[in-house]
């Protein structure tokens, strides 16, 4: 299953080159996988609670296009592997034209994340509880 959550570009996004900052597009990932999470029913307040974060171990970016301030986006996140001790996502960042409702994508990416134990920090298997919720929709 994918999740698609619209984000505006604030000014502060952007760099001295009037375009979005490179650096915000990682934020932005994280944006699409908490929508992802609760889409699944779950939420990071929740995760941690029980004693789990969720911290990224790998991180790429290819940048097609620039956004500029103002833009409306388009977070696409999709799951691309589930275990109980990681999960990577691929995204897709589309501007979106308001009067033709055409999508150009400006960024796609990809992340890999653990489950660790908030207490420890070491990589811990997450709990049937969340790891059910998850793995349904991936199918």
């Amino acid at each position: 299953m994918v999740s698609r959550v619209e984000h505006h570009v604030n000014f502060y996004d952007t760099d001295a080159m009037e375009v979005v900052h490179h650096s915000n597009y990682i934020r932005w990932f994280e944006i699409g996988r908490v929508e992802f999470l609760r889409m699944a029913g779950i939420t990071l307040g929740e995760l941690m609670a029980d004693g789990y974060v969720f911290p990224i171990t790998d991180v790429s970016a290819k940048f097609l296009s620039p956004g500029r301030f103002d833009d409306v986006l388009i977070i696409e996140t999709t799951p691309t592997a589930l275990t109980k001790a990681k999960m990577a996502f691929d995204y897709r960042i589309l501007r979106k034209d308001g009067e033709t409702s055409e999508e150009t994508v400006l960024v796609t990416g990809h992340t890999q994340n653990v489950f660790t134990s908030r207490e420890t920090g070491k990589i811990a298997r997450l709990p049937e509880k969340y790891y059910k919720k998850l793995a349904a929709m991936l199918e």
